[in-house]
């Protein structure tokens, strides 16, 4: 299998990188420069059509795309420990918080992303600069429910360190690149930030 990689700030690469990394395992690499537009090259596409990173190739020629589920095929293959959450209810809340860190954080971040940063503005065709400005008060709110969450638990899941943490890691680290931070108050986020940051796979 090969994996399709690219370089930090990507998000997306990195979540992988990091479940990789907290499961111990070694996939074969292929890096992919965004900054280069090797993701929208025709070369690229001829593995995934959507022209995102990352993906992983199996050795059938399959292609999984979305960072979560190639981090849900390993977890299939290597249930040990497991990233995904303990049980139904484990699971569940894994998926919930995980779901929650895409569809309310990271979506806002992105488009502050496409519509203010200096980097969109060569390949975006419009940059609708006031529409991205105005989600920057939805991140702040945002972060402010996870801060909630996570002052009565070390961990999002309430268990233990799972893929729902990796999701919002790189979601705030990806934030910080574009110039978003944690709330200056939120000190249970920044605390539980301080925590997963220190892991080795932060490295990733």
């Amino acid at each position: 299998m090969l994996f399709y990689d690219a370089v930090s700030p990507a998000p997306n690469p990195r979540r992988v990188r990091i479940y990789l990394a907290e499961k111990g395992l070694t996939v074969a690499s292929e890096q992919v420069s965004i900054p280069r537009g090797e993701h929208k090259g025709e070369a690229y596409r001829a593995v995934n059509p959507l022209g995102q990173v990352p993906c992983l190739k199996l050795d059938d020629g399959t292609v999984i795309t979305e960072s979560v589920s190639i981090c849900r095929y390993f977890e299939a293959l290597n249930p040990e420990p497991p990233l995904f959450g303990f049980g139904a209810q484990g699971q569940a809340e894994v998926d919930m918080f995980t779901r929650r860190v895409e569809l309310r954080l990271m979506t806002p971040i992105a488009m502050v992303w496409v519509h203010t940063h200096p980097y969109t503005a060569r390949v975006v065709p419009k940059q609708y600069t006031e529409f991205g400005e105005s989600n920057r008060p939805r991140i702040n709110t945002v972060m402010r429910e996870f801060d909630t969450v996570l002052s009565e638990r070390q961990f999002l899941d309430g268990r233990g360190y799972s893929m729902a943490d990796i999701v919002l890691q790189t979601t705030i680290d990806f934030g910080k690149f574009i110039g978003v931070e944690m709330p200056a108050d939120a000190m249970a986020l920044r605390t539980w930030y301080d925590r997963v940051a220190a892991r080795p796979s932060a490295a990733a």
